[in-house]
Order: C-alpha cells, then structure tokens, then sequence
C-alpha cells in the first residue's frame, strides 16, 4: 500500500524519542519528502537526524510546547526551510500526575499549555499554510485512550487529551472542504523511554514494571512505538483518505466493555 508520502513536508513534535521518533523512523521509510523535527531536548532530535541521514530531508527545529510562541516558531521555521506544511504529527505530550483532589494550578497550566494549547495552535498555523496555498493536507494528534475518563490520578492529564479528541473533530469538520483531513489516535500503554522513567523511577516501580504490566493485558505485552507509527503515518498519507474526524483507539481493550 502506498502512502503518497513522496513530496510531502511533514512537522512531528516530540521527536527525540518515543512515538515522535518512531513515526518519524516510520515516514522516512515510507519514502516522505521532508521532515521537520522538533523537540525541547536538541540533542535526542540531532540524534535522529543523524540516524535518518540519506533517507529523506531534514531539519530540526528545537523548543518547548510549554512557551507559547513555540508552535509559531515551529511551523515559521518549516515554510522558511521547506517551504510549505502538508502534514502535521502533534506527538509530543506530558503526563503529569494530578487527581480530582491533588491537582493543582501549575500541574493544569503545565498539561494544557503542552498537550492541549501547544497541539491546537501548531494545527491552526499548519492549516493557515494549507489553506494559503490551496493545498491538501492531514494532521495526526497522539491522543490516549485516557480521554475517555482516565486513571484517577490522570485526572488533568486525561482532561487535556480530551480537549484535542473534540479539537481534532472540530478542525476535521471545519476543513472537510479544503481537503484537510485531521485525526486522532487514543493510544493505550506504550513502553516508551518517557513511560519507563516514569513507571520505574517516578512511581517507584522498579526496572522490571514492564513485565508485570504486560501480565496483565490480553495479548500479554504492550503496544508498540512502532505499531503507533505504521497507523500514524496511514493516517498521514492518501491510503487513508478521505477519512476525517476520526479518533481511533489503539489498545488490547475495548472501552465499554465490561
């Protein structure tokens, strides 16, 4: 199956490592165009520049989702290097503790700022690109299956990944006739390096989390970085046209279900 990636200049957030960094593995191996990578830490993106060398054009773009000029800068430096936006991957993502009782301002500042507003404007400017050429284009948000209500402890976290399962429907709805798709993954639990720092370190867990987590799941392992990718970058491509709107949940359950 073709993706229809060939000249297409895609932006991916949060790839350093993790999902960010596997869909962008994913894309260039899937022959895209360009990509732009972006990250608040420099040197993992440098990293996977280096990694992704000959495979496609590059070019990283440091900054933190959490200031808000950053998708600006974001989306500027990629028309000024690329000339144009077609596609955008809004990977990056915090999880943050923060229940219903021990939430605070800073932790609902810091989650919206990075997962929710920073993932709204970086699709207003790469629509704005899109829509100043005339083109086609497709956005993918990395959401979680959190937004469907969340762990208690999640709480602020699922809230901010709720906020961009309805943006994603909104935009989607809103462009419909100007050939720009948006969807949305709500992934379930990915032993990425940010989830192993997190569960082993964070919460105190210890190295060996992971086994026990996957104990527990149907299929007796956790999703994959790079099963994330191969649906992402279907998302991206003409392969998956002309669905729009859609928020996928990509997990071994099925939620609802009892």
């Amino acid at each position: 199956m073709k993706m229809e990636l060939a000249d297409k200049v895609i932006i991916v957030t949060g790839a350093a490592s993790g999902i960010g960094a596997a869909i962008a593995r994913r894309a260039a191996a899937e022959g895209v165009g360009a990509l732009v990578l972006t990250d608040r830490h420099a040197d993992g993106c440098g990293r996977l520049a280096d990694e992704l060398v000959g495979a496609t054009e590059m070019c990283c773009v440091p900054a933190d989702l959490a200031e808000d000029t950053a998708p600006q800068r974001i989306a500027q430096a990629a028309v000024a290097r690329f000339g144009r936006i077609d596609g955008l991957v809004n990977a990056a993502g915090l999880t943050t503790r923060g229940s219903v009782l021990t939430g605070t301002a800073a932790i609902w500042d810091q989650l919206f700022a990075v997962n929710a507003r920073a993932g709204f404007f970086l699709m207003q400017a790469a629509i704005a690109d899109m829509l100043a050429r005339d083109a086609a284009g497709s956005v993918v948000n990395i959401l979680s299956l959190h937004a469907h209500c969340g762990h208690p402890d999640l709480a602020i976290y699922a809230g901010s990944k709720a906020a961009m399962a309805t943006l994603t429907r909104n935009a989607a709805h809103a462009h419909m006739a100007d050939r720009i798709r948006v969807n949305a993954i709500n992934l379930g639990w990915v032993a990425t390096e940010a989830e192993h720092r997190m569960q082993a370190e964070i919460l105190g867990k210890g190295p060996d989390w992971q086994a026990q987590a996957a104990a527990a799941m149907p299929l007796g392992r956790l999703v994959t970085a790079e099963e994330t990718a191969k649906l992402a970058v279907f998302l991206l491509g003409g392969a998956s046209a002309p669905m729009s709107g859609a928020v996928i949940d990509f997990e071994q359950r099925v939620a609802g279900a009892i």
